[in-house]
């Protein structure tokens, strides 16, 4: 894929994602109903490599380790990410040289000194090289499991297609300067969401590669909405989903709920009742969408349908949760769904209390 804009730092996609907890057992029923397979440990730390399709996740229980002193102050949770780039020691540089915090990585994933800057909330975010025929970061680190397969396809996701950040109100052109500064990423939408009782906004990034997009949320004006909640819970501005990409959305959700997968409340059926009128001509198939709570978004415009099908899950890892979606031509966010997935989150948070209803008030 030819680059969208300059790329100072070479970035080439998302390399993996590291998470922590407290203790056992939480991670690791998450990732196995989501198809995930565990295929290595750590030669020398209690650190585990999952993966499916071209999606790799950590999970670092390594005692005294920046992954558990995020533990204990966040609780289960993505305590940070790696970029894939060209040349990690040239981007390590040019990302210092515009201003990035060093932070000293040799305690944290990996036993190789991968070369890593502080980002949201203090997480991690590692700078990664695997080109040619260099072994990669996991072929030197870990010992694949007896009799793995190392490209296990799960339930049919290939890639990480996006991760987004909750901040504080205010700091939302912080974060998004952060990442202008450093990688030269450009916003690319912006949503302003009002639900019934609380609102968001929302900055959509992406960086010069196109491969790594990060939209940033921040409370409305009104306050006590989903992102207060989820700050407080989390105690502090983090990683608030994982969007993974497949090529056949409606097969992969019927694995996942095969599997355990707790999904959000589908929408009303008003919702698919008035997908004809919203996206005429968008030939899916409405009721087998419907059954799953799959969302529609995108464009028919000119006979030239751009379509994206989403669908969230529910939190597993603390506050965290995954989104999983299929892209046809459409390279957008869902922006048609924000409000009715914003408005159902919030439904939620009327029914647990969270969020008071207007008979309440």
């Amino acid at each position: 894929m030819t680059d969208l804009f300059e790329n100072p730092l070479g970035l080439d996609g998302f390399e993996f994602i590291e998470f922590c907890a407290p203790e056992k057992g939480v991670l690791e029923p998450a990732f196995e109903a989501m198809g995930f397979e565990r295929i290595a440990q750590h030669r020398s730390k209690d650190v585990h490599l999952w993966r499916q399709g071209e999606i790799n996740l950590i999970a670092n229980y390594e005692p005294r380790s920046p992954a558990a002193y995020f533990a204990a102050e966040h609780g289960p949770s993505a305590c940070g990410m790696a970029f894939r780039v060209k040349d990690a020691a040239k981007a390590y540089a040019e990302a210092i040289a515009r201003g990035a915090e060093p932070v000293e990585s040799k305690t944290g994933v990996m036993e190789l000194r991968i070369p890593a800057i502080r980002g949201i909330g203090g997480a991690f975010i590692y700078l990664v090289d695997r080109y040619g025929d260099n072994l990669s970061i996991y072929d030197i680190d870990f010992v694949y499991l007896p009799g793995v397969d190392r490209h296990p396809v799960g339930a049919g996701f290939k890639l990480i297609d996006h991760l987004t950040h909750n901040v504080y109100g205010g700091r939302m052109a912080h974060w998004a300067a952060f990442y202008e500064r450093v990688f030269n990423f450009r916003e690319i939408r912006y949503f302003d969401i009002k639900g019934e009782y609380t609102g968001l906004t929302s900055r959509a990034m992406t960086a010069p590669d196109g491969k790594i997009r990060i939209p940033l949320n921040e409370e409305g004006k009104a306050g006590g909405g989903q992102i207060e909640e989820y700050l407080r819970e989390y105690n502090g501005e983090g990683i608030q989903h994982i969007a993974l990409i497949c090529d056949d959305l409606i097969t992969c959700i019927d694995k996942l709920k095969a599997g355990g997968v707790p999904l959000m409340d589908a929408p009303p059926a008003t919702y698919y009742e008035m997908l004809e009128d919203r996206l005429p001509g968008h030939g899916e198939p409405t009721e087998e969408l419907q059954k799953r709570g799959i969302l529609l978004d995108g464009s028919t415009e000119n006979d030239d349908p751009r379509l994206l099908l989403q669908i969230f899950a529910q939190p597993r890892i603390g506050p965290v949760f995954f989104e999983f979606i299929q892209r046809k031509k459409d390279e957008g966010f869902g922006e048609g769904n924000f409000t009715a997935l914003f408005k159902s989150i919030e439904a939620d948070q009327v029914k647990r209390g969270a969020v008071a209803s207007k008979e309440d008030a």
